[in-house]
């Protein structure tokens, strides 16, 4: 009888990703997976087109293109960025390089779903940070550090709450931790925050040789169906992690994607503006409606509709109604949904589909 290499494999939840509906009003709202409702660049659209021709060759092994191009646009040094298929592949790779069995792998009550399913992938034991206020709190991280700890997972803003810790909070947590403990500050919605003490991670990286930032071009840039993530670190650390993922992780069309979508902060401007008009507008129409948004730096609101009945109840009349949106029960928030910054007669047409609810 075949066995998993570790008895942690079978207690895994999959992954359940945001959902489409259609209702027979035959459209569909997809407000459930954070993605940039004006698409992509069309200069992504192009050099994906360019690029079909070249579908018999394998890809460049390291990204350099990509790396070249993100140590330009973020002043970096490209030799201490390393590319991924979408972040969670660096989670993976991260997880595999410093955790392992009966370690421990630590992460906040409403952190990233695939943080504990990485942990439990290698052997390695799930560690549940409380929050206060729906937010990272440095004391309650630090009890749970063991001398079995060896990676932290800390999301920066946070999916799904949307807050976040400040440059000097998260620089105290780092001072307090012991130097072998990885420091992962995951960063998948850090074009959205405006922030002036929003953390810059870069630095951190610089100064401490135990931090990774994580980052994707899922979010702002929108393209996660092409899956580029990327990571920033010191050398030793990019360099072990380099050692075990695959030498072609990376497709030539998620390349050439990745470059033009870098090569056009135009259209990331556009997405920003966008988003930090209506995060304001739509969480003053929840209030106005009698739910309660929490604050958020993402482009995304986290909303609080009371209890889980009243979650469940309105989460089926948006879905009849054409518009999906994110249940939070595996996040722990039962009376919570997510709800994506979509494009402004998405935001419209959602608002109106709840007051028609609440009529």
């Amino acid at each position: 009888m075949l066995t998993p290499s570790y008895k942690t494999i079978l207690d895994i939840d999959p992954y359940v990703p945001g959902s489409t509906v259609k209702s027979n009003k035959n459209r569909s709202i997809k407000l459930s997976s954070n993605e940039n409702p004006f698409g992509c660049s069309p200069a992504v659209n192009e050099a994906i087109a360019n690029h079909f021709k070249y579908l018999n060759r394998y890809p460049e092994g390291t990204s350099a293109d990509v790396r070249r191009k993100l140590g330009e646009v973020y002043k970096l040094d490209p030799n201490k960025i390393i590319c991924g298929a979408g972040s969670d592949e660096l989670i993976t790779l991260i997880t595999l390089a410093y955790a392992g069995q009966g370690t421990e792998v630590i992460y906040t009550k409403h952190g990233f779903l695939m943080y504990p399913i990485t942990a439990l992938s290698v052997g390695a034991i799930p560690v549940v940070a409380e929050e206060k206020d729906l937010k990272a709190n440095i004391n309650e991280i630090l009890k749970k550090v063991t001398d079995k700890t060896r990676i932290l997972f800390l999301a920066n803003p946070n999916n799904p709450t949307g807050s976040y810790l400040t440059h000097d909070e998260i620089k105290t947590l780092r001072k307090k931790l012991r130097s072998d403990i990885l420091l992962v500050l995951d960063l998948a919605y850090a074009e959205f925050v405006d922030a002036s003490d929003y953390v810059r991670a870069d630095e951190l990286c610089d100064e401490f040789d135990n931090i990774i930032m994580l980052r994707t071009f899922s979010k702002v840039y929108g393209i996660p169906s092409v899956r580029l993530g990327w990571a920033y670190a010191n050398s030793k650390i990019i360099d072990l992690i380099n050692r075990i993922r695959g030498p072609f992780n990376v497709s030539s069309l998620a390349q050439a994607a990745g470059v033009a979508a870098l090569s056009d902060q135009n259209f990331v401007k556009k997405t920003i503006k966008h988003n930090n008009i209506w995060l304001e507008k739509l969480a003053n129409d929840f209030k106005a409606l009698g739910y309660k948004p929490y604050p958020s730096v993402a482009n995304f609101l986290l909303v609080d509709l009371g209890s889980p009945e009243k979650a469940q109840t309105i989460d089926t009349f948006l879905k009849e109604d054409g518009i999906s949106a994110r249940r939070m029960d595996a996040y722990k928030l039962p009376s919570c949904m997510r709800f994506t910054i979509g494009l402004e007669e998405e935001n419209i047409e959602l608002i109106k589909s709840l007051k028609n609810f609440n009529s």
